[in-house]
């Protein structure tokens, strides 16, 4: 007797499992993967069974190699970014993989047979009725299908489009490029009015104990809008894009306001040093132009000013020149700063004017009677070949050879 039930709960087991094969979803019974959610129903309407099934039903989709690992398990397998490999720094000199983002494009709901499900890619009300389950149309189908598949391909050009070089110093180096105006702020702001350019672009290295050399990039980037205000950075990326992008939107975040004489050029001469890097600068009159590294020549630009001498000696760092060049004109005086200041009058001569004075700015206060003393007298150091030049004792080495005549 114990056999014959035992007989026939396997024969209600297996018609209830034939008959769950022919249009549910799956489900794991005692261990085991079965293809339908429905198997409880099944159990109790399908078999002679009188007891009614308590087992547990659980999604389970454990097939294959790629359902029982992570998307970063598996991504990490297919980057190489774990294994003794890695570790010794093989393959740095390759061309490195890009993980990508495989659900991009995909939205929830939809697929080839072009289901409308109610909640996911459809609303569950319309016209104050509850939505059923429904299928689109192949022309829709087949619409929808190629818009997908454009939108996938100007992602990949996206990718492929270089940045559009203008305005360098040079054909191959990255100095003085013309790049897009910062991204806009968390408020909305947008910097339209700034123009951004690139000092240097340069591969730095760094020793990992797991991954070995490490390249990355390094970009030197200042933005201003030509009428003081100015700011530069420094961003770090895999990428020189990345580097670029960061080093842009950190710079409009530190701006610095620099004051302008006549909107042309600086108000004195200034001298800076940063580091190793000294800069000499001296303010010239309108219509003389840039006389200065080039580097300097596209900050000056972005700041507004239009004629000025500059001379850097020592070390030619292109970082250390921005610095010392920021430094300097930060800390420049205005005039009506050095006017009260000293408690004088400021004035100034000029060559259409002659000997005679120009005042150009008056203290605010009561005026001192007194001169200024002698210890208050700035010790302006004189560059020699600049003496020579002014009396005429600078000539050319090959002034006074003789050349054969051939």
């Amino acid at each position: 007797m114990a056999a014959a039930v035992v007989a026939a709960g396997w024969a209600c087991a297996r018609g209830a499992l034939r008959e769950a094969w022919r249009g549910f979803a799956s489900v794991p019974v005692k261990g085991g993967c079965s293809l339908y959610s429905s198997l409880a129903w099944t159990f109790q309407t399908r078999s002679s069974l009188s007891v009614p099934w308590t087992g547990t039903v659980k999604q389970c989709r454990k097939s294959s190699f790629f359902n029982t690992l992570t998307a970063d398990q598996l991504w990490k397998g297919a980057l190489a970014e774990t294994g003794v490999g890695v570790k010794k720094g093989r393959g740095k000199k390759k061309k490195k993989k890009l993980k990508k983002n495989l659900n991009r494009g995909q939205e929830i709901g939809e697929g080839r047979s072009g289901f409308l499900w109610p909640g996911l890619n459809a609303p569950v009300l319309q016209t104050g009725k509850v939505q059923e389950l429904a299928q689109r149309k192949k022309e829709e189908r087949e619409r929808i299908e190629t818009e997908i598949i454009q939108q996938r391909d100007t992602w990949e050009k996206k990718k492929k489009l270089k940045i559009k070089r203008e305005g360098g110093w040079s054909g191959k180096c990255w100095g003085g490029i013309i790049l897009d105006p910062p991204d806009p702020g968390p408020n909305g702001e947008t910097y339209e009015d700034f123009e951004t350019r690139v000092i240097e672009v340069r591969n730095v290295f760094c020793m990992k104990a797991k991954e070995g050399r490490k390249k990355s990039v390094r970009a030197l980037v200042a933005v201003g809008n030509g009428k003081g205000a100015a700011g530069f950075a420094i961003g770090k990326a895999g990428d020189r894009t990345n580097a670029l992008r960061k080093a842009k939107n950190k710079a409009i975040s530190s701006l610095h306001f620099i004051e302008l004489y006549q909107n042309h050029t600086i108000y004195h001469d200034i001298s800076v040093k940063f580091k190793r890097t000294k800069i000499r600068m001296k303010k010239q009159n309108k219509g003389y132009g840039l006389h200065c590294h080039r580097a300097i020549i596209t900050i000056c630009r972005l700041i507004g000013i239009k004629d000025m001498y500059a001379k850097v000696t020592g070390s030619k760092n292109l970082i250390n020149i921005t610095r010392a060049l920021f430094r300097g004109l930060t800390l420049q005086e205005t005039h009506q700063q050095l006017a009260n200041q000293k408690s004088l009058y400021v004035v100034e001569f000029r060559e259409e004017q002659g000997p005679l004075p120009i005042v150009v700015a008056l203290p605010e206060g009561t005026v001192r009677e007194e001169p200024e003393p002698e210890d208050e007298v700035p010790n302006t150091k004189l560059e020699w070949r600049e003496v020579k030049e002014a009396q005429g004792m600078l000539k050319s080495p090959w002034a006074s050879v003789r050349r054969a005549a051939c």
